[in-house]
């Protein structure tokens, strides 16, 4: 048995995973991280990523050992009041506007905070923290960005297929 650390990203868990805990058997695909990768910091640190679209077709079984959350903090480039289009009737033409789209997040420069739990959540909640008003932009938020996972590996196995009925998560992807 190897230990070895799995990031399990926000993404990922919210769209195909399933909650788990400390002492928990799981089975995941894992892709590793490179070393371009790592040196940009992908991973926050860890060995290998979950990937459930597609990725290898063999999975990693092991224990969960540890979960610590991944709190990072961000700046965000847009103007929160200009969310509703009720708000911006009484907007001059031609005035530049921020958009909430969430491509405006740009990460704080630093190392992100880790939370130790005991189970990995289904939901992240979006943004945990933002600066009291009035905001300013940018203004700082912060997110959990997904799961920093210590993994007791056991075994690799051939993944199972998809099960029946089930629905390709990419066009042209085979059910």
């Amino acid at each position: 048995m190897a230990l070895m650390r799995v990031f399990y990203e926000d993404w990922q868990m919210e769209c195909c995973g399933s909650p788990f805990g400390v002492g928990e058997e799981v089975a995941w695909k894992l892709v590793a991280y490179d070393g371009k990768d790592r040196r940009r910091g992908a991973g926050h640190g860890a060995e290998a990523w979950v990937e459930n679209h597609g990725g290898p077709d063999r999975e990693t079984v092991g224990r969960v050992r540890a979960i610590d959350l991944v709190h990072q903090e961000f700046l965000a480039h847009h103007d929160p009041r200009a969310t509703e289009a009720a708000e911006l009737a009484d907007v001059p033409p031609g005035t530049p506007l921020f958009r909430p789209i969430g491509r405006g997040l740009e990460p704080v420069p630093g190392p992100p905070a880790l939370e130790p739990v005991d189970s990995c959540p289904r939901w992240f909640g979006g943004f945990e923290r933002e600066e009291p008003p009035p905001r300013r932009v940018p203004f700082r938020v912060r997110r959990t960005v997904g799961a920093l996972v210590t993994l007791d590996a056991e075994s690799v196995r051939d993944a199972p297929p998809p099960a029946l009925g089930a629905t390709p998560h990419e066009p042209g992807d085979r059910p």
